[in-house]
């Protein structure tokens, strides 16, 4: 039998990166932290946790990491069931893209009771690595095909539209959006993860080479927008944050009517989806009014 005080001490580590932090997560001392993950390397009879600024949790230590995320999640919906149980909210690890947590995201997890949320944001093109490392219970991730182990549901798309200021594409695209404006106009980019600019530059003119495009790179939805309406590039921004500014003539779709949809789906350890339905629910149904249906893909 593993000790879930061990194991709390193990992913507090590995989530806070330091001993101190994951002490101070703990209400313990760094020293009781050390000493408990140390029990826990002995008694599994391998390496834990590989120190360093960070430290990061080995192969092994994701694995027993995951374990303790879901049978904290397991006994909390059991408690449920038991009323003279008590118990403090769960903490939920999820992975999620930052243009669906700026858009439709947060109104769900503010519907759901009972968790305690820990999203980690990233691309919906690697969301889904971090639910095979076992670093998530779940992740709304671009991928159709689950992570083993996993259920995937089909949420719909999140619809995009190359967006930039009217001041910018008359300077930028005045004889329209080619391969040879394309490679010389500053175009906006989430991160390295961040293909939509490529996608759709190639869906537009057919001949566009994956991160070919000057860019300034920007890890902020709503930076996204204000970069966009101040002219400083172009960018695929998520269509409800730029309704109003294109209703107002603040920004100019570059190719009118040339949206990309992005599908997203929803995935989550098979275990522990009993614990997960609430969210689930919520999650289905907000995707029903926000995003693209899947039909219409």
């Amino acid at each position: 039998m593993l000790d879930p005080a061990q194991l709390a001490a193990l992913a507090a580590v590995h989530r806070r990166g330091s001993f101190d932090l994951a002490a101070a997560s703990l209400n313990v001392t760094p020293s009781a932290v050390s000493q408990r993950i140390k029990a826990l390397e002995e008694t599994v009879g391998t390496l834990l946790l590989r120190r360093g600024q960070p430290c990061v949790a080995t192969p092994v230590g994701l694995r027993l990491i995951r374990h303790h995320d879901e049978v904290l999640l397991l006994e909390s919906r059991l408690a449920k069931d038991l009323p003279a149980q008590t118990r403090d909210s769960a903490t939920l690890r999820i992975a999620v893209n930052a243009d669906s947590l700026a858009t439709w995201i947060l109104p769900v997890l503010a519907e759901v009771p009972g968790f305690l949320f820990d999203l980690v944001i990233d691309d919906q093109d690697v969301s889904q690595d971090w639910l095979r490392r076992g670093e998530v219970v779940a992740a709304l991730t671009g991928h159709p095909g689950p992570v083993q182990g996993c259920d995937s549901l089909a949420m719909g798309a999140l619809r995009y539209r190359a967006t930039a200021s009217p001041g910018f594409a008359a300077r930028w695209f005045s004889d329209g959006v080619t391969s040879q404006a394309l490679s010389r106009a500053p175009s906006l980019r989430f991160s390295d993860s961040d293909r939509l600019q490529d996608r759709w530059s190639a869906r537009v003119t057919g001949s566009t080479r994956p991160g070919s495009l000057p860019t300034h790179r920007i890890a902020s939805t709503q930076g996204f927008v204000e970069a966009s309406l101040l002219g400083l590039g172009w960018g695929m921004n998520p269509e409800a944050l730029v309704a109003l500014p294109l209703a107002e003539g603040r920004l100019v779709e570059l190719v009118p009517d040339t949206p990309l949809d992005v599908p997203l789906y929803w995935q989550f350890t098979r275990l522990v989806a009993p614990a997960l339905d609430p969210l689930t629910h919520a999650l289905r149904a907000q995707a029903g009014r926000a995003l693209v249906s899947p039909a219409r893909l």
